[in-house]
């Protein structure tokens, strides 16, 4: 997590995002995919609708991540649900969803998903004012921008273990390269959805 929020908050300081607003933006919006998209759409001057939809449907995994969450915590009151959702990362899900898994019955798991999830966002938040603040230092000459696609390569290569995934990746860039002359960045919500659909009909005819 911190290599990932230092690259993000030296990405968001090159893309020309004030310091302060990318704190902001990272203690807002706390997840590092969707920052990082924004920060990329925002130095292309891209539509502010297009910005937003394209971390809706790069945040769209959160909605699964929620729904399989929900059988553990439904019991719990509005202020729990609405801060370990603030607070849940893929880390933390991944952490937690094993553990009641393995653990069907046991007691007090809202705890155990604030202790798994809590150090995580602490770490991220801690990384990316690091990396802000670095990266605000750092000269315009050094052209930093490469920080986010770089970012983005490194997230997503060592996702590529099964056929869904790299159908996936394989129709998310095709149609990125197609629809790259698209007005208002379309050809990234364009590919979003071309990704998203190559895997989840990959991942049916598999099934």
């Amino acid at each position: 997590m911190f290599p990932f929020g230092l690259v993000t908050g030296v990405a968001m300081a090159a893309g020309g995002i004030p310091p302060l607003e990318a704190i902001l933006m990272s203690f807002i919006v706390f997840a590092g995919a969707s920052q990082l998209a924004a920060t990329q759409l925002l130095g292309t001057a891209a539509p502010v609708a297009v910005i937003l939809l394209t971390a809706f449907f790069i945040n769209l995994r959160f909605v699964m991540y929620s729904a399989s969450m929900r059988t553990h915590l439904a019991g719990l009151d509005l202020r729990w649900r609405l801060g370990l959702g603030y607070i849940l990362s893929d880390n933390a899900y991944a952490i937690c969803i094993t553990r009641y898994t393995q653990h069907p019955g046991e007691a007090h798991r809202h705890w155990y998903c604030l202790g798994a999830a809590l150090p995580i966002w602490f770490t991220w938040q801690v990384a990316t004012i690091l990396g802000v603040i670095a990266g605000a230092s750092v000269p315009q000459a050094w052209k930093l921008d490469f920080a986010a696609p770089l970012a983005f390569v490194a997230m997503s290569v060592p996702l590529l273990r099964d056929r869904a995934m790299v159908a996936a990746a394989l129709a998310a860039g095709a149609t990125v390269v197609l629809a790259g002359s698209l007005p208002m960045r379309l050809g990234l919500v364009l590919a979003a959805v071309a990704g998203i659909s190559a895997g989840l009909l990959v991942e049916r005819r598999a099934a």
